[in-house]
């Protein structure tokens, strides 16, 4: 398995996403349209699959001689890091969770935010909010998740673990909240979402990194 770390800049999205990412150079290089946004920030998100990534060619040593049988057996999956990989899961959907909540009302003050989010990803939702707040928007429905584990480090205890989501927007849209009409006709879809938990002090799991790719990307 191959870890690539992308660097990539991303915006506020007033339509839905608390951040878009401007290409979505993470899997399969997708072109991403422009966005509406207050501002961009620069993000490393960091994923994982299989194979070599053609943009970082490494290079792979082979063995000199017969490799000999071992007789070892199957690796045991830690019960630590099965844990921590529950955690943080359950952590990526409370953050959405409270997020969806939150926008209902667009309240970019809700001190639910905080649950699950910090850092970067607490302040990308806050102003996107924020942004829908001052435009007279407010977000109906809810997206579908289908987030997995693409790395955690280390491995036996992990720290820090990276999450790929692909969510279904279609049913989560922007509306006017003094009319209760659509604010636009842009419809949703589904998104390549990078995410990356980091336990805490306290030993709980919070997102502190994400980037939302457009529709179509997943």
């Amino acid at each position: 398995m191959v870890c690539t770390t992308v660097r990539t800049t991303i915006f506020i999205d007033v339509r839905g996403w608390g951040v878009v990412a401007s290409k979505a150079v993470i899997v399969g290089g997708h072109q991403i349209g422009s966005m509406l946004g207050l501002g961009a920030m620069l993000v490393i998100v960091a994923a994982c699959g299989a194979g070599t990534a053609s943009s970082s060619p490494g290079t792979t040593t082979l063995p000199t001689g017969p490799v000999q049988p071992t007789s070892a057996g199957p690796a045991t999956a830690s019960p630590v890091a099965g844990k921590a990989k529950q955690d943080a899961l359950a952590s990526y959907r409370g953050m959405w969770r409270d997020f969806v909540t939150a926008g209902t009302t667009s309240d970019w003050q809700s001190p639910k935010l905080g649950r699950y989010a910090t850092g970067i990803a607490l302040t990308n939702m806050s102003r996107a909010l924020y942004a829908d707040h001052y435009n007279g928007l407010i977000t109906k429905g809810e997206p579908t998740y289908e987030p997995s584990v693409s790395s955690a480090e280390p491995p036996d205890d992990p720290n820090k673990i990276v999450i790929t989501d692909c969510s279904d927007s279609t049913n989560w849209l922007k509306y006017k909240a003094t009319t209760g009409q659509l604010a636009n006709d842009t419809p949703g879809g589904r998104h390549l979402i990078n995410a990356i938990a980091q336990k805490q002090a306290d030993g709980s799991w919070k997102v502190s990194e994400y980037g939302v790719h457009g529709a179509g990307t997943c």
